[in-house]
């Protein structure tokens, strides 16, 4: 018996999910996070589940370790070297004002302060012509004084060096000979375009969480072989493809977005699998939710991610799917301003202490207070029962709110907790908005697809608010995101700068680097994984002539110039409403996404075993606000068998997740066990 296992780091829970291809079975559990020491969680999680790590033949591994350091600045004494004049590029930015109303607007500092950048002579011409050869003399006496300075990393960003990555090969090369022990990374390891000012913050971002992500990697490996684990340890990538160790630890900042990705995966496996083109992922867990978009079976996957947000964060240029985080989940905590104002979040209670009702030492409202308090949470039944819920102590937080506001009598908690409940749904529409709206697209072209610890019991109103017709839950929704790494493939991204106007002759050098770039992604994945089937997706940044920003767009299988010039207007046209038929089009970037597929488990089998059915039990449940409490139907969802059909109000409990089916609207459980909900009143 051997097993496969992913394990997804959350904010408040580490989730794990083991396989096993011989028993065709699904083992799901779900531990506390450890913030003192990660590995600690995933051990427990392996402890609770049974399962030995001698038995594990291979573990995928999603973390928001990368992240949290970057947001908390919680990372390594990292330097910066650069081209000499070029010390600021981190500060001078984009320099331009994304909110040109806040008087005080100030971006967040660079994670490099300027006095540990530091400039060296040397000089690439545009076409990659070696300009001024590097002074590795000064270079050697930097390292003399950055070895005083006890630095732990180092970035090596040249400007031209996507050009030509001589001088910053070389650089890297001098500075591991003098300093060893010390982790060096340079901006062509990350990315071979041209934005200075993106490849200057992506490489500091990345000697930022370099050192902390390696220990964090060979503490983890050394934990389970310890354990008696001797199979092979993958990373979850931002870009929706698994990562080797290797690679992660020359590139940790392709782990940005390494938790949350592993639930889109599953939620575009569920959607191939179930036949629908569109959905909208939606994830709720302990602290934050997020949402992504399927369109047409695909995700789309940005260059560009911000850190901390477009307005005040900084950027970094790696393939990242395109997904909105909003600080808005089950540990969310509600609180009064200055003017006694409701807000729910962004701080969370997270694990430590947890919502109040956790008994944990919490003395906050959060919305998973509010639920307990509105009935949609079984006291006794959280987690399978593992932990009793305190109802006695949320209902006193929510009373320390509502009383300032002037609400009283036997009803005011329920009243606040409903308050609590509609502003985290609006923001969380917004984002929703935010991936669908501003593209252009209507989420009532889409269903919504809801997973995470909380995601279920907030999809139906959501739904409401934004008249998305229809609602899916997978199975097992608590431990999703991890169940997501299961379903995940190798992936390896590259991209060449290539800039040319639109023409046959383009069109052909344009495929010459696609074949190079196919070469060397293939040779990396079978070196990697040992991959035998592998397949590409070609696609090219372009834009008209005289524009400052790019689209990408799909190119895969496109003939000639005609054919790709219609897609990039077809695109252009959705996204901005028009397109210009007379207008040159140019070529900017060559994008490749290499795959190498893994074995993935039948989504059939992931259900947990069945139970006989049994009626549902009845417990008052309140919905609307200032409403009286509705006997509402409460299911054991292991017993609902595929075709089971009923009408709301309805709770559907399971380990991890309680589905809410709002009154008049109506559910069936699927062919994969999934739960749809068809939402009263949407518009299709």
């Amino acid at each position: 018996m051997s097993y496969v296992v992913a394990v997804d780091i959350g904010g408040t829970f580490t989730d794990l999910v083991a396989y096993d291809y011989d028993a065709r079975r699904a083992i799901y559990t779900k531990s506390p996070t450890t913030y003192e020491n990660f590995v600690d969680g995933i051990l427990e999680c392996f402890e609770k589940a049974n399962i030995s790590p001698d038995k594990t033949k291979f573990l995928n591994h999603g973390t928001t370790l990368v992240i949290n350091s970057l947001i908390q600045r919680r990372g390594s004494n990292a330097a910066l070297i650069t081209t000499k004049g070029f010390r600021d590029v981190l500060e001078i930015a984009r320099g331009n004002r994304p909110d040109p109303f806040d008087l005080h607007y100030r971006r967040d500092a660079p994670v490099i302060p300027r006095q540990m950048r530091f400039e060296v002579q040397e000089r690439i011409g545009s076409h990659g012509e070696i300009v001024i050869p590097l002074d590795v003399l000064a270079l050697r006496e930097l390292a003399s004084s950055l070895r005083t300075k006890h630095v732990d990393s180092i970035a090596v960003f040249f400007m031209n060096s996507y050009a030509n990555a001589v001088h910053e090969l070389e650089a890297a090369n001098v500075l591991r000979d003098l300093l060893p022990g010390v982790y060096v990374t340079t901006s062509t390891e990350l990315t071979r375009e041209w934005y200075e000012y993106e490849r200057s913050s992506t490489v500091a971002a990345n000697a930022f969480v370099g050192p902390q992500v390696n220990t964090y990697i060979r503490r983890l490996e050394k934990d389970l072989s310890d354990k008696g684990f001797c199979g092979s340890l993958f990373m979850m990538g931002s870009n929706g493809g698994l990562l080797s160790v290797e690679r992660t630890c020359r590139q940790p900042i392709a782990l940005v977005e390494s938790g949350p990705i592993g639930g889109c995966i599953g939620a575009g496996a569920y959607a191939e699998a179930l036949g629908l083109k569109n959905l909208i992922a939606f994830d709720m867990g302990g602290t934050t939710a997020k949402c992504a978009l399927v369109e047409n079976g695909q995700f789309t996957v940005e260059s560009t991610y911000y850190v901390g947000g477009y307005t005040n964060g900084f950027p970094i240029r790696s393939p990242v799917i395109d997904i909105v985080e909003v600080g808005s989940g089950g540990g969310s905590i509600a609180w009064l301003d200055g003017q006694n104002r409701l807000h729910v979040g962004p701080q969370s209670a997270g694990s430590t202490p947890g919502p109040v009702c956790y008994g944990r030492g919490g003395d906050k409202a959060t919305v998973t207070d509010a639920n307990l308090i509105l009935g949609r949470l079984n006291p006794e039944r959280f987690l399978g029962g593992e932990l009793t819920l305190d109802q006695a102590g949320a209902s006193e937080a929510i009373r320390k709110i509502s009383a300032p506001l002037g609400f009283s009598g036997a009803d005011a908690t329920v009243q606040m907790a409903n308050g609590i409940l509609s502003i985290a749904t609006v923001i969380m529409a917004g984002a929703i908005k935010q991936i669908s709206v501003q593209h252009g697209l209507d989420p009532r072209d889409f269903a919504l697809f809801s997973y995470g610890g909380g995601g279920p019991l907030h999809a139906s109103a959501l739904a409401r608010e934004l008249s998305i017709p229809t609602v899916i839950i997978p199975p097992e929704p608590g431990n999703f995101s991890a169940v997501g790494m299961l379903l995940a493939d190798a992936r390896i991204d590259l991209a060449e700068v290539y800039s040319a106007n639109l023409d046959a002759s383009a069109v052909d050098c344009c495929a010459e680097i696609f074949a190079r770039l196919e070469d060397e992604a293939r040779i990396a994945l079978e070196h990697e994984f040992g991959a035998a089937e592998i397949f590409f997706d070609r696609r090219a940044e372009m834009r008209y002539v005289g524009q400052r920003h790019n689209i990408k767009v799909p190119i895969s299988g496109l003939k000639d110039d005609t054919q790709i010039r219609s897609a990039f207007e077809n695109d252009y046209e959705r996204r901005y409403g028009h397109a210009d038929k007379r207008a040159q089009v140019e070529f900017q970037t060559a994008h490749l996404s290499a795959f190498a597929r893994q074995r993935r488990p039948d989504l059939s089998h992931l259900p947990r075993p069945q139970e006989p059915f049994t009626a549902p039990l009845y417990r008052k449940v309140y919905f609307e606000v200032g409403a009286y409490p509705l006997e509402t139907a409460v299911y054991n969802r292991t017993s609902l068998p595929p075709g089971f059909i009923a009408t709301g109000p309805a709770l559907i409990e399971e380990y991890g997740s309680t589905t809410v089916v709002w009154p008049g609207d109506s559910f069936e459980i699927g062919s994969l066990y999934e739960i749809r909900v068809t939402v009263k009143g949407a518009q299709s």
